[in-house]
């Protein structure tokens, strides 16, 4: 793998060009549970999107435990784990997202150069026995450790897909006799269908880093009966592997999972071989070593330009399948949009959807694709940097009732009297069922550890939403990048109560929310992160957005 054209594979005819609102923009692989696509954040940030295949998804009880692994996955936090970001086991397929490691596999990087000297597969070791832990902490045990499950990073390895294949396991899929795991790197009692313990991880871990040591399998290729039934009834020959490495390998290759090395032990024996190069910071050069030149990662797609159309009367709950795909265009403020600005506000508005009239951001930025599948809809992997979102109110020309074209000042920089005054954007804002975001208190927008400020992450009865006790707040929908008079328009019909709370069911990365404060203050809220699969577990939600506000003058 020494260049993009073999980590970036193009996408094929069978391939969606989108995947719950993320364009994607290639083909990173594809394994015994579906595709894996490179898209990218709202923010422009890549992830690895990987769509279940589905032989897999037309059963039922594969769905229910694939929800149960995601909602445990998002436990896992390690400095040698690829983040679990975004998901929806309910989903048509049923797709998760993660964060995309720029680096090859382990079995890429050894298949290109050979078996890893000595100190890359103690570091190695070390590294995936701090992921181990992490996942373990989270109650998970990963049960298909190997060389292509971990990632080789310019700072270290990253483990991925822990916990997925318990999903698919005893599925239908599975009965057809495509096997969960790889029969190499399985543990006796794995092999036998016995009781699965971290300590199984720490046999296929040891299984790893003997095949970065040798280059090959330590239990040999063949039909897979042949590869389990050594593994089970036949000792590993150890004898070709560097004897540096022989005590901590028979440790954890040992046949009764009691006798195994515990993850700690692992990391404690590898700090000790290596020495000073632990402390003097080696292991950067050895991973730039291992893992070859970066390669560059394709840009996010563009979305495409699609026909802008809106219906006369809206439906009563906008979804992804009702919201047509819209470009903004340059902003076009004529009379008639004026002169019905009212009326039309205050159908739309009350029939509860909320569309952008027109507007538009300078700079040929993607948007966000509608088209995607509803059970996720309006997220956007192609959409503009979380802070050109957040921008909101670009240079634009704007046409005069009286017909005459004139340059317009941004939105958040008015120049007239009585104009908004814009507040700096601030990304990355937190919500949680702890705090709240206080949106007029303050020279800025900013999240307290309380749930007095004005817009606050409720997650009761059904899911979460976010909710005020004073504000009103709509979904915005079309493209990305609304701005103040986007906001104000739209918020005009927007007074009633049921306007201080919003589901937030169909939002995904790249959904702007539009809110009114009372002293006039208008806020732009941007989802770049939405973490509420587990609702209904107190604490385990939570909403990251940027934010930007106008000053009512």
């Amino acid at each position: 793998m020494n260049n993009a054209a073999d980590v970036f594979q193009p996408l094929q005819a069978d391939d969606p060009p989108v995947v719950a609102g993320y364009r994607l923009a290639a083909r990173l692989g594809a394994g015994g549970m579906g595709r894996v696509y490179l898209s990218h954040t709202a923010g422009g940030r890549p992830v690895a999107i990987k769509v279940v295949r589905p032989e897999l998804a037309d059963d039922p009880d594969f769905r229910r435990r694939f929800g149960r692994e995601i909602n445990a996955a998002r436990r896992v936090r390690g400095a040698y784990t690829a983040e679990l970001l975004d998901a929806d086991p309910d989903g048509i397929p049923p797709w998760l997202a993660t964060l995309y490691v720029p680096g090859p596999s382990l079995a890429e990087a050894v298949h290109r150069r050979g078996p890893l000297p000595v100190p890359a597969v103690l570091w190695l070791m070390a590294g995936v026995s701090e992921a181990l832990e992490a996942i373990h902490e989270a109650g998970i045990v990963h049960r298909d450790l190997k060389p292509s499950n971990v990632l080789l990073a310019a700072d270290g390895p990253r483990v991925i897909d822990f916990g997925i294949s318990l999903a698919a396991d005893t599925t239908a899929y599975t009965a057809t006799g495509a096997a969960v795991g790889t029969p190499q790197f399985m543990a006796p009692e794995q092999a036998v269908a016995g009781e699965i313990t971290p300590a199984t991880d720490v046999f296929a871990l040891g299984q790893t880093a003997a095949f970065a040591a040798l280059g090959e399998p330590l239990y040999g290729d063949g039909p897979a009966a042949t590869v389990l039934y050594r593994i089970v009834h036949e000792e590993p020959d150890l004898s070709r592997l560097p004897e540096a490495l022989r005590p901590l390998l028979t440790r954890c290759l040992a046949r009764d999972p009691r006798e195994r090395a515990t993850l700690s032990e692992v990391v404690a024996w590898c700090r000790q071989r290596l020495g000073h190069d632990v402390d003097a910071g080696a292991g950067p050069t050895v991973w730039r070593e291992v893992a070859g030149p970066a390669v560059t990662v394709p840009a996010p797609v563009p979305d495409p330009t699609p026909v802008h159309t809106m219906p006369l009367i809206a439906p009563a709950r906008a979804t992804a399948a009702t919201v047509p795909d819209q470009r903004r265009g340059r902003r076009r403020r004529t009379a008639l949009i004026a002169g019905a600005a009212g009326t039309v506000g205050a159908l739309l508005v009350a029939a509860g959807l909320v569309w952008k009239v027109g507007g538009g951001a300078d700079g040929g930025v993607e948007g966000r694709d509608t088209t995607a599948s509803s059970a996720t809809p309006v997220a956007t992997a192609s959409g503009r940097a979380a802070g050109a979102s957040a921008k909101a109110g670009a240079d634009a020309e704007a046409q005069d009732e009286d017909g005459t074209r004139s340059a317009s000042g941004s939105s958040a920089t008015p120049t007239g009297p009585g104009q908004p005054r814009a507040i700096p954007a601030l990304t990355l804002q937190t919500l949680d069922e702890k705090n709240s975001l206080y949106l007029h208190d303050g020279k800025r927008p900013e999240t307290r550890d309380d749930r007095k400020g004005d817009i606050r992450l409720s997650c009761e009865a059904i899911g979460c939403a976010l909710e005020s006790d004073s504000s009103a707040i709509v979904q915005m929908f079309g493209g990305p990048g609304s701005t103040y008079e986007d906001c104000r328009f739209m918020l005009s019909g927007a007074t009633a109560p049921e306007y201080r709370n919003f589901p937030l069911a169909a939002a995904a990365a790249g959904t702007e929310f539009c809110v009114k404060h009372p002293s006039g203050d208008v806020a732009l809220l941007v989802v770049q992160v939405k973490n509420t699969a587990m609702w209904d577990t107190p604490g385990m939600s939570a909403l990251t957005a940027d934010v930007s506000v106008w000053r009512a003058t």
